[in-house]
């Protein structure tokens, strides 16, 4: 039920049938429990805290598919990155779609953040501008918002590497961060876009948004088993409803009891 897939589930109930052989366990609540520390070992190669601080400003890139929640979940993070005293400054990257700008606007009002933003024009240029600003304001955290596109659509993964390089030439170090955010009802589709944008621009996280939802995220034990050449990309939060505060740091121990339904 939780889509983990063919190759994850095989991987865990083989070594489930081990500990069960050796350990001599009979009682179902048992099994439950030796699953339960078996996934999350398997989960834990993708448990990385977040480092917030470490980098003046923290230049992060953010993508992903059309309504995986990327704009939502960057007004979550500036939030949670505020509440940790950080100063964080947005870039309306995404001047593909329709009230996108306005969209991240509102959040920066929310949130009492600045937002750089341009009507139309070229999204790499509007990053540029935001990483100057960001160095020139010293703030903590700037984060690069991309439109929202397929995989399948080349021209605008170009246009992504494209942002990459010029958030690179305002910073040569830059970006520090590049996160996909995936919605988690996806399921194994999840796995072909995790490859495919990291082929494009070298990912180095994940923000799983909708774990609230019925596929129950059984994927991130599919990314953990390097399933249909996927990494095991850090997944730095996931996201649990609706509220502000519904985006969590991916704890290994606590998505595997959750689940297994405990």
């Amino acid at each position: 039920m939780a889509d983990a897939g063919m190759e994850a589930t095989e991987k865990l109930l083989t070594a489930l049938r081990a500990r069960v052989r050796k350990e001599r366990l009979e009682d179902a609540a048992q099994v439950k429990n030796a699953l339960r520390d078996i996934l999350t070992d398997h989960l834990a190669p993708l448990e990385k805290p977040f480092p917030l601080g470490q980098i003046k400003p923290l230049i992060m890139m953010i993508a992903g598919v059309n309504g995986a929640g990327k704009t939502t979940s960057i007004g979550k993070l500036a939030f949670h990155f505020q509440a940790q005293d950080a100063k964080v400054l947005l870039a309306a990257g995404d001047t593909f779609r329709a009230a996108a700008r306005e969209q991240l606007m509102e959040w920066g009002a929310r949130n009492n953040v600045t937002v750089i933003a341009q009507e139309g024009g070229d999204p790499a240029a509007v990053a540029f501008d935001a990483v100057n600003a960001g160095r020139a304001r010293e703030v903590d955290v700037v984060m690069v918002d991309t439109a929202g596109r397929l995989p399948t659509q080349l021209h605008l993964m170009e246009e992504l590497k494209k942002i990459k390089r010029v958030i690179g030439k305002a910073d040569g170090n830059a970006p520090h961060e590049i996160l996909l955010v995936v919605d988690g009802n996806t399921g194994q589709n999840a796995l072909a876009q995790i490859r495919a944008f990291d082929a494009a621009i070298s990912l180095t996280g994940l923000v799983v948004t909708k774990l609230d939802g019925t596929a129950k995220g059984g994927t991130l034990a599919a990314v953990a088993a390097g399933s249909q050449g996927v990494r095991p990309i850090p997944v730095y939060w996931i996201g649990v409803g609706e509220g502000l505060n519904d985006l969590q740091p991916f704890v290994a121990r606590e998505f595997a009891a959750a689940l297994l339904g405990d």
